[in-house]
C-alpha cells in the first residue's frame, strides 16, 4: 500500500505530489504533553493546551443540538476542538458565538453551526468514521481540524499561499496525524489521493468542479455552497451530491454564505 505523507504536507507544484512542510525559521520544542497527542482520545486532546474553554465548548455544542445537529460524532468533535485557537487573540471572545469571523486575505471562518451542519450531511449518518476525505479551501484549519475526528485519512487544500501557512501554524500543536495540508489549486481537487468517500468545499461557485465529481468515489458524498440562480447576485444554497452507480443524485438544501470559489494560487 502506498505510505501516505506525514502531517502536515504542502503540494509539490512541479510533481502535484504532497511533501513534509518545514516550520520558518528555528525548530521550536515541543510544549509538555505535545509528543503524546497524536495517540490522545478526543476528551482528553481538548484539555491538553490553552486556556480552558470547555464551558463555552459545552454551550456552544448545546445550543448546536437545538439547532437539530443530531449526530453524536460531530457533537463530540466540535466539543474537541478549540475554535479559538484558530482565530486572532482579538477575537477570541467571540469565537464560541455562532458567527464567521475574518481570518485575513479577505477569508473568514465559517459558523459553528454551518461546519457542524456540513459535516452531519458529508456522514450521512454513517455508523463509523468516513474513509479519506478531501476539503477544498483549509482556511484557518479549523473545519480540517473537526474533519481529522470524523475520518480515517483528510487532505486540505488552499489556494492562498499566507492562509496555509497560517493553518499550519494553528495545527501544529494537534499533531494529526491522518490530516495533511497541501498548497494548491482547490479547484483541480487532489488526484493523488482519490477516490474520496467525500469532498467538502468552503467556498461555492456557479456550478461543481467536474474534477471534484470525477474524484468522488461510487457510494461517496459532497457537499459544498453553489450559486443557487435565483434571487439576484451572490444568493448561495447548500448542494448534496451522491455519486451511485448509476450516476449523480443533486440536493440543493438551505441558503448559505460563502467566499466565492476561484481558481489558481496566490
Amino acid at each position: 500500500m502506498k505510505q501516505r505523507p506525514p502531517f502536515p504536507a504542502r503540494l509539490d507544484l512541479s510533481s502535484g505530489r504532497p511533501t513534509p512542510a518545514r516550520a520558518a525559521g528555528k525548530p521550536v520544542a515541543p510544549q509538555h504533553g505535545a509528543r503524546a497527542l497524536a495517540g490522545m482520545p478526543p476528551t482528553r486532546l481538548a484539555h491538553a493546551h490553552g486556556p480552558d474553554s470547555t464551558a463555552v465548548r459545552r454551550s456552544m455544542v448545546h445550543k448546536l443540538q437545538q439547532q437539530g445537529v443530531s449526530d453524536a460524532q460531530v457533537l463530540s468533535a466540535m466539543r474537541t476542538i478549540e475554535r479559538h485557537r484558530f482565530v486572532d487573540s482579538a477575537l477570541g471572545n467571540q469565537a464560541y458565538e455562532d458567527t464567521s469571523l475574518p481570518i485575513g486575505l479577505g477569508q473568514t471562518i465559517s459558523k459553528p453551526s454551518v461546519v457542524a451542519r456540513m459535516a452531519e450531511l458529508l456522514r450521512n449518518g454513517a455508523p463509523d468514521k468516513l474513509g479519506r476525505v478531501l476539503e477544498i479551501g483549509t482556511g484557518c484549519g479549523y473545519q480540517a481540524a473537526v474533519l481529522s475526528l470524523l475520518a480515517g485519512e483528510v487532505y486540505s487544500i488552499e489556494r492562498l499561499r499566507g492562509l496555509h501557512d497560517k493553518a499550519r501554524e494553528n495545527l501544529r500543536h494537534l499533531r494529526l496525524p491522518n490530516l495533511h495540508l497541501l498548497f494548491g489549486d482547490g479547484m483541480m481537487g487532489y488526484a493523488k489521493g482519490a477516490p474520496y468517500a467525500a469532498i467538502i468545499a468552503a467556498a461555492g461557485g456557479e456550478a461543481i468542479p467536474q474534477a471534484w465529481i470525477d474524484q468522488l468515489a461510487v457510494g461517496g458524498r459532497l457537499v459544498a455552497p453553489v450559486s443557487a440562480g435565483v434571487g439576484g447576485v451572490g444568493v448561495q444554497a447548500l448542494m448534496v451530491v451522491d455519486k451511485t452507480a448509476l450516476g449523480v443524485r443533486q440536493t440543493v438544501l438551505e441558503a448559505v454564505n460563502f467566499v466565492p470559489l476561484k481558481s489558481g494560487i496566490a
